[in-house]
């Protein structure tokens, strides 16, 4: 048997079987990260961290709703004690969970260029993937007081030698796959060809895929792993069709998605008979001025907005809020 690679489009055999009445379920991922400027360059300083403190208004808001978020950390956020002063508590009480999140050019050891390239993880020699991956579980872990087990790769830049670098941590759980988008034009790994629908990379150490939620909605979707790749550099013609009502690709994030949106995805999903539903956002979209997405206070408001609709639609339609403990319990071997 060949080593675990996220990279490799599972066989029929390899998807999760969860036990009955498990699904269906959803997950909040945090992508909790530094501030910076995303139309410059990379840069291993320079960024800030004006945010963190407000993931203690976004958790208090979760927990009105009865939902446990899973904040996926980064080196910078993990050593500064203000995360810890904002979600430690919930964390330690088991309202809050955390996970793994590595961004290469914050990450010591500072040993590669800093450029496109190498911001994927995977890309870069395996040693030194593994190096920075193990310094920023054990930050993470010493902040925290628990071991992290879940991760997400920054840029979703998993590569061939991440899946054995996972499991000889004992990381349950990956989350970096966003299927049905490519970002091999930038030198990234392409998703495109990817379920969606959770596969053990490796059953036997119990590393689980667990893929961010994207669907296609409209009267072509059956066709949507074919026909949207081929519009990818035409993208008036993209967004022809979905005004159409004829093809359009959501993905579950409140970051460029609006509600409606949202909700024809989560139908879509539900109607694809998803286990769990894995959504996703940034965590500098909580104090504006440091993402495109949230730009003022009025765009703030939107986006608590954005999730207290989904919430709620989420329990009209009977999913079940849950986390990285509930999903691997449930997860049949």
């Amino acid at each position: 048997m060949g080593k675990p690679n996220i990279l490799d489009v599972p066989a029929n055999g390899d998807f999760v079987r969860f036990a009955e009445g498990f699904g269906p379920r959803f997950i909040v991922t945090v992508d909790t990260e530094e501030e910076f400027d995303w139309g410059k360059p990379f840069e291993r300083t320079g960024h800030s961290l004006d945010h963190v403190p407000r993931l203690a208004k976004f958790q208090q808001f979760c927990e009105g709703f009865g939902v446990c978020p899973i904040y996926l950390i980064d080196y910078p956020v993990a050593t500064d004690p203000q995360a810890v002063e904002a979600i430690g508590a919930a964390v330690a009480e088991g309202r809050a969970e955390i996970g793994v999140q590595l961004h290469p050019w914050v990450s010591p050891p500072h040993e590669e260029e800093v450029n496109i390239h190498n911001s994927f993880a995977g890309n870069l020699p395996p040693e030194l993937e593994r190096a920075k991956f193990r310094k920023l579980r054990d930050e993470i872990e010493t902040a925290f007081g628990r071991p992290p087990l879940i991760y997400r790769a920054g840029r979703y830049g998993v590569g061939p030698s991440s899946g054995q670098m996972l499991a000889d941590h004992s990381i349950a759980i990956d989350t970096s796959v966003r299927a049905r988008f490519d970002y091999s034009s930038h030198g990234g790994p392409n998703f495109r060809d990817h379920p969606v629908r959770p596969w053990w990379i490796d059953r036997r150490q119990g590393l689980m895929e667990l893929p961010l939620t994207t669907v296609f909605w409209g009267l072509l979707r059956q066709q949507g792993p074919l026909l949207y790749p081929a519009m990818w550099r035409v993208p008036r013609l993209r967004g022809a069709l979905a005004r159409a009502g004829l093809l359009e690709r959501i993905p579950l994030t409140p970051e460029g998605v609006s509600v409606e949106e949202a909700i024809k995805g989560i139908d879509m999903a539900l109607d694809e008979e998803l286990p769990v539903l894995v959504f996703s956002f940034h965590s500098p979209s909580l104090r504006p001025g440091h993402t495109p997405y949230v730009r003022d206070e009025d765009e703030l408001d939107a986006l608590y907005d954005w999730w207290r609709t989904v919430f709620a639609y989420l329990a009209r339609r009977k999913v079940r809020p849950t986390n990285v403990r509930e999903i691997m319990a449930a997860a049949q071997i």
